[in-house]
């Protein structure tokens, strides 16, 4: 097809091809990078996000940020889509993997003005990525103990909050984690997301605790029953005892006396009957996601029954994890074999809010109560036990940690330079470029602790080379090179191979890219509707 024929049949398109393509979407990335460079590390500053509601928010986690943002260009949707899923799966290392794929693009766009071609960059850089992560296995060190879990935990929230707060999130997560660690045919495995977060405004956040089980903001649903039980059996129904509604509009008509007190009697009869298959079971606490009659309550409370109604589906899955059943959709069809088993039962008062907590049977039952003086630090401390429990279960799940303060991405630049010496072909500059490109951490860490960068990525690089270490880092407290592993400066080896990975699949994405085409088309109304319309002028 002739050149104007493509004019033609994208005129209403503009089109961008071939390296002109490539710059633009590397300037993207490039300011996208930018957006959250300066949130990078202990020393990182925060953002101010303001939203269409007037809505405050302050935070340096860098996928918060990108996802608050309005993005339209497709190549930084592209690379904020990395970022979410580097949060998802590894909860940390958001905004290292902005930085490094924001690198990778810089210096693949210098390679290409050399001549090289961005399909021998991509294959470079998927050598590059292969033999990084054989590094990561060879330098990564056991950590088992519960100090080093901790001191993981703790690396992930640097530059997050005050200081007590980071230690006290830390502390909370590894505790959450490690109640959370099973075996499950023959691994460890720890779901960050069966901790319950619930928000108790007041006080400070360092008063932030971890409750031994379920918290739901609710009362029993009689007066007068029982709010505190040992050890006893529980019922989950995914519904409520309540006089049923007819499910179609009908009317009833009443022909002789007493036929109306007759009907009532029938519903009072069937609620009854529930109540009394639920005593046969031995049910000590009834739970339900609907709501309880009134004549229901009194029954169950006379049998010595604690019954909860209106309960959020949330709570009841969470409720189902922590004693080891599932809900039934009426008491008919409950046995025995649906019954739950909870440790202990009771009632507490924080603020003017009563609060039920039940520990289960299971190690499910985990509650995280977080405080602060307002919505914004509430959100923020909610945040910042996310991304830690996430790391925490990491390091169960796995327990291989990695040096921190940029000691783990000069020592993967190191190796990944001698590997380059070993490709013969173009592709050896395309594995330098992707060296160079992690050495953007170290840079970026120096850089917002008001630090020389090139001096001291020089410096931990000459150390490291002398030295024969792989876990000599930046410590930006001191303002020394220091051995991480000493210094209790670590991450877990699964957030690094994320943003490796991540970054990775992100610039080799946009190198394979060498067209855009933008629609410029306004707005159209379908044909139908605008007959329609001009039919109601004309009437």
């Amino acid at each position: 097809m002739a050149a104007n024929d493509d004019t033609t049949i994208l005129e209403e398109t503009e089109r961008t091809t071939g390296r002109a393509a490539l710059r633009k979407n590397v300037q993207a990335a490039i300011a996208l990078a930018n957006t959250v460079r300066s949130t990078l590390g202990p020393k990182g500053l925060d953002k101010l996000l303001l939203d269409e509601e007037g809505g405050v928010q302050v935070t340096n986690d860098g996928v918060t940020v990108l996802e608050a943002a309005r993005v339209e260009h497709p190549t930084a949707r592209m690379m904020i889509s990395s970022s979410s899923t580097q949060d998802r799966v590894a909860r940390d290392g958001t905004t290292s993997t902005i930085l490094i794929a924001a690198e990778m693009l810089q210096n693949a766009w210098d390679l290409v003005a050399q001549g090289v071609h961005p399909v021998v960059i991509a294959n470079g850089y998927r050598m590059a990525e292969v033999e990084a992560q054989k590094i990561l296995e060879l330098i990564s060190k056991e950590s088992t103990d519960e100090s080093e879990i901790l001191q993981a935990t703790h690396t992930s929230l640097a530059g997050k909050g005050h200081s007590d707060i980071q230690q006290r999130i830390s502390e909370l997560a590894v505790q959450a984690a490690a109640s959370l660690a099973t075996q499950e045919n023959g691994k460890i495995r720890a779901d960050p997301t069966l901790v319950k977060i619930l928000a108790n405004k007041g006080g400070q956040a360092n008063e932030t605790h971890l409750v031994n089980g379920v918290v739901i903001a609710k009362k029993p649903a009689h007066p007068e029953m029982t709010q505190s039980r040992d050890a006893g059996k529980i019922l989950l129904i995914d519904g409520g005892i309540e006089r049923r509604n007819t499910v179609i509009d009908a009317k009833i008509r009443i022909t002789e006396a007493g036929m109306l007190e007759a009907f009532r009697n029938k519903e009072s009869e069937m609620l009854a009957k529930q109540v009394d298959d639920i005593i046969a079971l031995g049910v000590d606490i009834l739970v339900c996601k609907d709501g309880i009659d009134d004549q229901a309550r009194s029954l169950l409370e006379a049998a010595g029954i604690t019954a909860y109604r209106r309960v959020h589906r949330n709570d009841m899955e969470a409720l189902s994890r922590a004693v080891g059943s599932h809900p039934v959709h009426s008491t008919s069809t409950a046995s025995k074999d649906d019954l739950g088993h909870f440790k202990s039962s009771r009632q507490e008062i924080w603020g003017d809010v009563g609060h039920w907590i039940l520990e289960g049977s299971q190690k499910q039952g985990l509650t995280l109560v977080t405080r602060g003086s307002s919505e914004e630090m509430l959100e923020e401390v909610e945040r910042c036990f996310a991304d830690a429990i996430g790391v925490a279960c990491h390091m169960h799940e796995e327990a291989r940690s990695l040096a921190g303060g940029g000691a783990t991405q000069i020592a993967l630049a190191r190796r990944l330079r001698r590997f380059a010496e070993t490709i013969p072909g173009r592709e050896q500059l395309a594995i330098e470029a992707y060296a160079e490109a992690l050495e953007v951490i170290p840079r970026a860490l120096a850089e917002n602790a008001g630090q020389d960068a090139l001096g001291r990525l020089l410096e931990l690089t000459a150390a490291q080379t002398s030295a024969d270490s792989d876990w000599l880092g930046l410590d930006l407290e001191s303002e020394s090179i220091s051995d991480m592993h000493e210094a209790g400066i670590r991450e877990p080896i699964a957030v690094t191979r994320q943003a490796i990975k991540g970054a990775t699949d992100s610039a080799v994405s946009v190198l394979r890219i060498d067209d855009l085409l933008w629609a410029k088309q306004d707005p159209q109304i379908p044909e139908g509707v605008m007959e329609q319309l001009e039919g109601m002028g004309g009437a």
